[in-house]
């Protein structure tokens, strides 16, 4: 076929591959209303240039491809950089840290169950242990039911799972804690009457989880699987699960399709490595290889891997 014409005067033909039959060309381009066979151009009437140059389909694939290629690596490099500053900034906040003596005391972020008879629902996040906190955050959930005296955590983690342990503990530390070092970021916080009805549902989320013996830290399922799944459960949470909680997005049985975890949106995913999210509490979001890259449309911010949300407070 023609890729390009040049000249206002003369036509320049550049061919590459004409099929036998000939081609038919419009009187719009350069040739009038007729077969032109492959072995003979004598026959082809010419027609005035208007722009100087006509852009035929190959040219038009070709500005497609650049496009397409430009727009690749900008969104490589959206993913990527923000990986690289995340990671250089771990590794120098932790450079000689030993995560066997990282504080992992209280954050006092939890209310006191002595002062606070209501129930209380609460879920937190904090950079996970060593290289893995330059990419993703742990996450868990806590309960109060009205007039009790302590919490309850559950949490999944991945230690012990080879040896038959379960992948879901109960109460292996305090509400709020410091995970190994890493301050915990509140995630969720539900108070009130009506939440000891919430918290029987969220014990039934947690003995329902699909997932009991089998901990993957990509693409998962994982901790931050295991939350997203109760929060699916109880949209009245409200969970904006982070952009680093890698596994969120993993959605139990090879589903492709479900609600987004605050219950605002929905979401399209393929065993968590790629796909859509869109919800209110959420925005937009895109998971690639478990990275998500997003814009928060009610609290105005950007989502970006690694480094996570970045904006104005939620």
């Amino acid at each position: 076929m023609c890729t390009r014409l040049v000249r206002n005067d003369t036509i320049d033909v550049i061919a590459r591959r004409v099929p036998r039959q000939g081609v038919k060309f419009s009187d719009e381009q350069f040739f009038t209303n007729q077969q032109v066979p492959s072995h003979d151009w004598s026959t082809a009437t010419a027609t005035p240039l208007r722009y100087g140059f006509i852009e035929t389909a190959c040219g038009q694939k070709v500005a497609i491809m650049r496009r397409s290629t430009r727009l690749s690596f900008a969104l490589a490099a959206c993913m990527l950089v923000p990986v690289a500053i995340s990671t250089g900034c771990t590794v120098l906040e932790r450079a000689g840290n030993d995560w066997r003596t990282a504080r992992r005391d209280s954050s006092g972020q939890a209310p006191d169950p002595a002062t606070t008879p209501e129930a209380v629902i609460q879920v937190y996040g904090a950079r996970t242990v060593g290289w893995r906190g330059a990419f993703g955050v742990h996450t868990w959930i806590v309960t109060k039911p009205s007039g009790a005296g302590h919490y309850t955590r559950h949490e999944v983690v991945g230690w012990g799972v080879d040896q038959g342990m379960s992948t879901v503990r109960v109460n292996r530390a305090g509400p709020d804690n410091y995970w190994f070092g890493a301050f915990p970021e509140k995630l969720a916080d539900v108070r009130g009457p009506h939440v000891d009805a919430l918290i029987e549902r969220v014990s039934l989320a947690v003995r329902n989880y699909p997932y009991p013996s089998t901990y993957r830290t990509w693409p998962g399922p994982n901790s931050n699987t295991f939350v997203a799944y109760i929060a699916r459960a109880l949209p009245e949470l409200g969970v904006d699960m982070p952009p680093t909680a890698i596994g969120k997005d993993f959605l139990p049985g090879g589903a492709v399709l479900a609600r987004s975890p605050s219950g605002t949106g929905v979401q399209v995913s393929v065993l968590g490595v790629a796909g859509v999210l869109v919800g209110w509490e959420e925005g937009v979001e895109i998971n690639l290889l478990g990275l998500t890259l997003g814009l928060d449309l009610k609290s105005p911010g950007i989502k970006l891997p690694g480094l996570g949300r970045l904006g104005f407070p939620q």
